[in-house]
């Protein structure tokens, strides 16, 4: 499953800059992933420094 911004996001762009597909933008309130893009690697929720990223269910 593709993993979810929360809205613990505070904006910062770590998780964009980090995504190697490039699956992720910035929204109005957090940044968001396009789920047709994302192939779960995980480097963006390790790489949170908020824990804003998580795994769905």
């Amino acid at each position: 499953m593709p993993h979810y911004i929360t809205d613990d996001c505070t904006k910062c762009g770590t998780c964009a800059d980090v995504c190697p597909f490039e699956a992720i933008s910035e929204g109005e309130d957090k940044y968001v992933i396009d789920p047709d893009i994302c192939t779960d690697c995980g480097i963006c929720a390790e790489e949170c420094p908020d824990g804003a990223i998580i795994e769905e269910e």
